[in-house]
């Protein structure tokens, strides 16, 4: 039998030093069940601690080192502060924003006490606002980091906590293990100094932001009739602004998502991507004859548009929003890199080639598109936009949004819409068709196990098409830095990426199939393309994951 002495005994530790009743006492009652011989999940909790990453924290609300909870997000702030002391920062200014998730506000508070107790400036966001305000922030009154505490579009249970630095990106290596370093050398939370909760930045900031947002738009047609959901999120005061100060009508809100709820209680995970999470946007678009459906995620970063079309409506992709957004920018001129994260699709390369601009594919995430310089427009194909990269260095589902909408307003008023611009795009690039495919694993190291079959015996035919190249992203490159991932290059223009998720118990295939259309019907193309993806997805299955 399991001698449970030494994790009691860590847990009434923890117990002790947390300064939240609420936790506290959660922990209590999970110590008293474990004597009694109870199950209960707290080896779980003490199985080791929340880990710091690039995408800073984020996990499951609650008690003990392996959960969100007052004490590691105190402990994550006396580390972040001691980085920014150790790199030439005393004195210089944090700015903390956060979302409607529970906790959110105090986690908020917990880091600006923590910040001012280190000599540092904090400056607390005025209420919950999106993650993009945040890092508009960051550059606009020259801090030295910034926090925003958000668990983006994660479940009810979950919060985290976003770490940015003074040139308004997230962090990247090595800064997140030297923080991550000075958490775990944090002492104990009785010995932290505290100080004041900061300031409250001025709404002046939000103006400004609102203000340059809103200035993205030209001068054009504004007849365009929107149905919009924040999911539940922060997103809908800022949209609404943004919008009305462009010109545009009021959208149609869809009324039981309008307002921030962190218990999410329409959808059974708040994610757009996610089925059925737009049912209710889509319903209400039927009941309006609407033109167009914009969603945000509940942080505001991401961003999903949903179009009329002859079954009724259709999600776009992302990495059709990103080419809609490509072109709309590449028509009004705009000059600089376009840049996309590797998983996303080949066709931002080709259009910025045609329009004699440069191109640059990047690891997954903003922490890294954010940083490719001279960065004129970057994306995504999990709905991250950054349409703006002079202001936000990071995805922003605002300014996205509005320049959907913008393009959607010219598109209505020569009689077209978003679907048959992606048929233009088709038609000049050849059609550019991604899908996904996703295995879930119970156990940990069966992940780590597949990638290491596929690097030793890499498949040599996927969907009937010859795998041409082989490349172990983990070997890094000149390009790229190394990752966990493999990259087929198929046959025709195909590809087919696998990697490990970052933030779930899964690995990711990211598909992509090239149709060239010519004066071929476009829809000929599409259904060529789906049973293309359909063959590759199933030689993956077998080939990969042996299902």
């Amino acid at each position: 039998m399991t001698d449970l002495t030494p994790l009691l005994e860590q847990a009434r530790a923890w117990a002790a030093e947390d300064p939240d009743e609420q936790t506290r006492t959660e922990l209590e009652a999970l110590v008293a069940a474990a004597e009694r011989g109870e199950e209960s999940d707290l080896a779980d909790r003490f199985a080791g601690t929340l880990e710091f990453g690039t995408a800073g924290l984020r996990g499951a609300l609650g008690a003990g080192p392996n959960r969100m909870n007052r004490v590691v997000v105190t402990r994550a702030a006396a580390g972040l502060a001691a980085y920014l002391l150790d790199t030439g920062h005393k004195g210089g200014s944090v700015v903390i924003g956060f979302d409607a998730r529970h906790n959110s506000d105090v986690f908020a508070r917990d880091t600006a006490e923590i910040m001012t107790g280190a000599g540092l400036k904090a400056l607390v966001m005025p209420r919950t606002l999106p993650t993009p305000l945040l890092a508009f922030a960051i550059r606009e009154l020259g801090c030295a980091a910034g926090v925003m505490v958000t668990a983006s579009h994660n479940p009810p249970q979950d919060n985290g906590y976003k770490v940015y630095l003074g040139d308004g990106s997230q962090i990247v290596p090595p800064a997140d293990s030297e923080i991550a370093a000075r958490i775990e050398a944090v002492g104990p939370l009785a010995d932290l100094p505290r100080g004041d909760a900061g300031r409250l930045v001025s709404e002046e900031i939000i103006d400004r932001y609102l203000d340059t947002v809103a200035g993205l738009a030209e001068d054009g047609p504004r007849d365009l009739t929107v149905v919009y959901t924040p999911l539940h999120g922060v997103g809908g005061t800022t949209v609404a602004q943004v919008l009305e100060t462009a010109g545009f009508e009021a959208p149609h809100v869809v009324e039981l998502q309008e307002h921030p709820d962190p218990d999410f209680p329409t959808v059974s995970f708040p994610n757009p991507e996610e089925p059925g999470a737009m049912d209710l946007a889509m319903a209400l678009a039927a009941q309006q004859k609407a033109d167009l459906v914009v969603a945000n995620d509940p942080d505001a970063d991401r961003c999903a548009v949903a179009v009329p079309d002859a079954h009724g409506w259709r999600m776009l992709r992302g990495d059709e929003v990103g080419a809609l957004l490509a072109h709309h920018l590449l028509a009004r001129g705009r000059t600089g890199t376009f840049a996309n994260s590797i998983v996303s699709s080949s066709l931002l390369g080709k259009m910025a080639a045609a329009a004699g601009q440069p191109h640059e594919e990047t690891l997954t995430g903003f922490k890294w598109i954010g940083r490719v310089e001279g960065l004129a427009f970057g994306y995504e194909e999990a709905l991250g936009y950054c349409c703006d990269p002079e202001h936000v260095r990071d995805k922003d589902g605002v300014s996205a949004l509005l320049l959907v909408c913008e393009l959607a307003a010219e598109a209505k008023a020569a009689g077209r819409g978003l679907p048959d611009i992606l048929d233009d795009i088709a038609r000049t690039h050849g059609l550019h068709a991604t899908d996904q495919l996703s295995v879930r694993f119970d156990d940990l190291s069966h992940i780590a196990a597949t990638m290491e079959r596929l690097r030793a015996t890499p498949p040599t035919v996927l969907g009937g098409l010859a795998v041409e190249r082989v490349e172990d992203l983990s070997e890094g490159s000149a390009q790229l830095p190394p990752t966990d991932g493999l990259r087929y290059t198929l046959a025709e223009g195909a590809r087919v990426i696998v990697r490990p998720s970052g933030t779930e118990p899964k690995v990711k295939c990211y598909l992509e199939v090239v149709i060239p259309v010519g004066d071929e019907d476009v829809d000929a193309a599409r259904i060529s393309a789906a049973g293309r993806l359909d063959a590759i997805k199933a030689d993956l299955r077998g080939t990969a994951f042996g299902a």
